[in-house]
């Protein structure tokens, strides 16, 4: 029998330590595994048992015996014998499987969960650098490899492992030390070239799995960017891209497969010079009546038991390294600490006045690139903020900064006196609302991704949530309504939609401070102005942070900062920038021209 031709995992040095990693989540059910161990006993038992029942029935066949009816009660009831325990290896191997099962499958569950709450709770900075594609091929390959490790560990190498040291017990003990040399010997040349080759085989496989990786991420890259494929005509380019990797991906799996093919065939000659070695040693001794036919079948049937399941072995072997280096990379991730992390016995964030302040504030993502320079400024409870400046001032950086998906490298960030680095992110977050300048859809119905804001929300609450952002006529002119569909990352809205749902969403999470992120920079002047009219209805009487690119969004503001190169060089409102005649009244006299 050859060897499937099944996916290649990533084969790396060998490291057992991936064991240690699962062990808590399968004793979860000690009790389930200890019967499914029995269970495995038990049909390696009888297993091992079968040929001797072979052997009953050609050697009482084979006798000199007059042909009445009650001789044949014999050989019926060795044969009857011989379905039996054929049937009961079946049963007590559907058992342990059924058993064992469970066990796995819960682990499963746990682990991709666990792993599922840890990327969430990583960093903005591990999200931006991190590939779709490939962590979603890390992620499917740590939990395919704890159930292949499992599947194979003790179903397959264990019970094999059983069977060799009961069959060469026997064959000791029966019949001399020549067989079980021969067995034991043929097994261990098996083992150690099935080992050697798959060694060699490993930088074929590992350019595979490099080439899979890169061709499955770049076709998750591609389809993500869709439209800018189709804005630029790119789809030749892409196609070309792909088929790059794909290419790649062949050649290696062609090295593959012609490697796999040598150890298929040096395998096969072992087994088949082994088998002969016995079989020879047995006719030798079946013709000096040193044995019985029944004992011939007997030693060919253990020699066909063992070697089925080592026939495998190079697969196995490969597979159980991958698994375990697939594993090691999934708990690699859960091993991986964000950046951004609760302090020890932090407090809920409590909101008396609403009142933000950045104090001193520094900041870069490289420390090369200082983004944020000893800021400072306050945004009072209920009052309406906007920050302004070129592209690249740091804007968008101070709503990151905000949130705390980064941490200032030196000066503080207070919410009603209280340092956002010192109380927890969910209760910092839980009161802070966003329309993002890009907002992102789940590919989900409409209403789904408005009820997102406030999951345990009422459907009427909903409902009031897309009225009071002006979504309530866009609504009705849809066939299903609130039942349709956005398409993956609302591609199906256009950019005033999206923006709106994002307002409702907000709306039904009703927190006490806002932030807009150039919420109508993308817009055109008559969905701006629907939009501002929702937004302003929003922030009343809350405390609201406006990051702007169009200075007529933001004349009615309390205090406007403008920033140039992560510095505040003009403050003051509406009027008072204009008076100043400086940054503030070029970037006004500039937009109104091309208004």
């Amino acid at each position: 029998m050859r060897q499937s031709n099944h996916p290649d995992n990533e084969v790396t040095t060998i490291n057992w330590q991936a064991f240690k990693l699962i062990l808590p989540y399968l004793f979860e059910f000690k009790k389930r595994i200890a019967f499914a161990l029995v269970c495995l006993v038990l049909t390696k038992v009888a297993s091992v048992y079968l040929p001797f029942i072979l052997k009953d029935i050609v050697d009482t066949l084979d006798a000199e015996v007059p042909d009445n009816m009650q001789t044949l009660v014999v050989p019926i009831g060795l044969v009857l014998a011989y379905g039996a325990v054929r049937l009961s290896i079946v049963i007590f191997a559907e058992v342990r499987d059924t058993l064992f099962g469970r066990v796995t499958e819960r682990a499963i569950r746990r682990i991709g969960l666990k792993v599922f709450r840890h990327l969430h709770q990583l960093d903005l900075d591990f999200h931006l650098n991190r590939q779709t594609g490939g962590l979603s091929r890390d992620i499917d390959r740590g939990t395919s490899g704890i159930s292949f490790l499992m599947r194979f560990m003790v179903f397959n190498i264990v019970p094999t492992l059983l069977e060799i040291v009961m069959v060469v017990t026997i064959l000791f003990i029966n019949y001399g030390p020549w067989f079980a040399l021969i067995t034991l010997s043929s097994i261990l040349i098996y083992i150690s070239y099935s080992v050697y080759a798959t060694e060699l085989r490993t930088r074929f496989v590992r350019e595979a799995n490099q080439a899979d990786s890169s061709s499955n991420t770049r076709a998750i890259d591609s389809l993500l960017n869709y439209e800018t494929v189709k804005y630029f005509t790119n789809e030749d380019y892409e196609a070309q891209a792909y088929d790059k990797q794909l290419a790649n991906w062949e050649q290696a799996k062609i090295k593959n497969r012609i490697s796999l093919f040598a150890l298929n065939g040096g395998q096969a000659f072992i087994i088949a010079m082994a088998m002969t070695a016995m079989l020879a040693l047995a006719a030798v001794q079946v013709s000096e009546d040193k044995m019985t036919l029944g004992d011939f079948v007997l030693i060919n049937a253990f020699m066909m038991q063992l070697f089925m399941p080592l026939n495998f072995l190079g697969f196995i072997y490969r597979e159980i390294k991958g698994s375990l280096a697939n594993i090691e990379n999934l708990f690699g991730l859960l091993g991986k600490s964000p950046k951004v992390q609760d302090i020890k016995g932090a407090q809920e964030l409590i909101i008396s006045n609403c009142n933000i302040s950045f104090n001193n504030i520094n900041f870069a993502y490289n420390p090369n690139r200082p983004i944020i320079k000893d800021l400072s400024f306050t945004v009072k409870g209920g009052s309406k903020v906007a920050v302004v400046g070129e592209s690249g001032s740091g804007k968008s950086t101070l709503v990151k900064l905000l949130f705390r998906f980064y941490d200032v490298n030196s000066g503080q960030v207070l919410i009603d006196e209280q340092n956002i680095s010192q109380v927890t992110q969910d209760s910092l977050r839980h009161h802070i609302g966003i329309v993002p300048q890009d907002t992102v859809l789940f590919n989900d119905t409409l209403l789904a991704n408005v009820h997102y804001g406030n999951p345990d929300a009422s459907q009427t609450m909903v409902m009031q949530a897309i009225e009071m952002a002006h979504l309530t006529k866009f609504v009705n002119s849809l066939p299903d309504g609130v039942d349709t569909m956005v398409g993956e990352r609302g591609l199906k809205l256009s950019g005033g939609e999206k923006q709106r749902v994002a307002i409702a969403r907000t709306i039904l999470k009703n927190p006490q401070i806002l932030v807009f992120d150039e919420a109508t920079s993308s817009l055109d002047s008559h969905s701006e102005q629907a939009i501002l009219t929702a937004i302003n209805e929003v922030a009343q009487n809350r405390t609201s942070l406006v990051i702007a690119h169009r200075l007529s969004t933001i004349v009615d503001s309390d205090n406007i900062l403008v920033m140039s190169e992560g510095e505040v060089i003009e403050q003051g409102n509406h009027q008072q920038l204009l008076a100043l005649q400086g940054k503030y009244c070029k970037m006004w006299q500039l937009q109104q021209s091309t208004d």
